[in-house]
């Protein structure tokens, strides 16, 4: 199937480099977060797309070619400064904006009717846009992207201002859209929103794609951490290879589990893991090595060992946190800002199997 390829965009504004080099796709049938601060180039990016500015450098296809007029002419766009008149009427603007998409009137009529109800303002076909609330506001401008049955989605901030009720409604129009084999394509900084919602996320810093790829891609990191909620770790973890524990604090579990502890410091079976937190016998263990094979295992059969295992989970990095941490990094994106990072494609697993559940950080 047909897939958007932005491929090697570049463009300044005479000092001011907006856009580096940037790559990245949208498959059909997919929704793809496009997510980065203010000023990150997320809006230059998809104005190039639709050809509103020109790239300085780079290209924009689809199905393999360059996005020529009668290409974007099927995109539907959704620009973050809301494109609509005023003073037009709801349901005759709608009209006009699929008859300048080539409809006929019975057509544009029909859809119209067909999105006005889908989106819950059908009873404000007859409103000027200006007398709206904006979250309203924020759907005629969905239905004036979707109203000519596009084959691409291009929505800058599509959630900005939205109440619950209408981010449910929206999220099931970008569902329904990708499951009938189109690339949607939104840019936002509701990051839960984003992680919920999206096959695929890139982040943007300083004009440059950072990090591209799956939820989960983005989510496993070289060092693997678990949860572990059970005996005293000063009874266990020193049996771990490469395990190292930084302190801990008994509660209650089983008889003979163990006795109260103070913190313990420096204690080292083997370079290699490092404890990032340990709160009563809640410990998070991180092994750095990732060669290491079955240390989710001997973690759980060292503990398991002592006393019985409340809890024991693979921890993984939220979509926040690895935002935060990607676009406040003090390393450069790439040689001259230029090079993103993609994560590799495929699932992630865990070693441990059904043993064990993921817990977000």
């Amino acid at each position: 199937m047909a897939e958007l390829t932005i491929d090697s965009l570049s463009k300044a504004y005479g000092p001011v480099q907006a856009l580096r080099d940037m790559s990245f796709s949208v498959r059909a049938g997919e929704i793809f977060g496009f997510v980065g601060s203010n000023g990150a180039g997320k809006s230059t990016a998809m104005r190039i797309i639709l050809g509103v500015l020109a790239a300085d450098s780079g290209e924009v296809r689809w199905d393999g070619r360059p996005l020529d007029l009668t290409v974007r002419r099927r995109i539907g766009y959704m620009p973050e400064e809301r494109g609509l008149y005023p003073k037009m009427r709801v349901g005759e603007h709608l009209v006009y904006l699929a008859r300048l998409h080539g409809m006929s009137k019975s057509d544009a009529v029909s859809a119209m009717e067909h999105w006005t109800h889908v989106l819950g303002i059908d009873s404000r076909r007859g409103d000027e846009v200006l007398k709206l609330s904006l979250g309203n506001q924020q759907r005629v401008q969905l239905a004036a992207a979707l109203v000519h049955g596009p084959d691409i989605l291009v929505l800058d901030e599509p959630f900005s201002g939205l109440d619950p009720v209408a981010v449910d409604v929206m999220s099931q129009v970008l569902h329904d859209q990708a499951a009938a084999g189109v690339p949607v394509m939104f840019s936002s900084h509701q990051l839960e929103l984003v992680e919920r919602l999206c096959d695929r996320v890139g982040i943007v810093r300083s004009g440059s794609m950072v990090a591209v790829g799956g939820i989960d891609e983005l989510r496993s990191t070289p060092e693997r951490r678990w949860l572990v909620d059970g005996p005293a770790p000063r009874l266990w973890l020193a049996q771990v290879p490469a395990a190292r524990l930084v302190s801990t604090q008994e509660t209650d579990l089983a008889p003979g589990a163990g006795s109260p502890t103070s913190p313990v410091a420096g204690q080292d079976a083997t370079a290699g893991t490092r404890s990032v937190g340990a709160a009563g016998t809640r410990s998070v263990v991180e092994v750095a090595d990732p060669q290491l094979q079955d240390v989710d295992q001997q973690l759980l059969a060292a503990a398991l060992g002592v006393g019985p295992v409340r809890e024991f989970a693979r921890v993984r990095p939220s979509l926040v946190e690895l935002y935060r941490h990607v676009v406040t990094s003090d390393d450069p994106p790439g040689p001259d800002g230029s090079t993103p990072t993609v994560l590799p494609t495929g699932s992630t697993t865990d070693s441990a199997g059904s043993t064990s559940t993921e817990v977000t950080a």
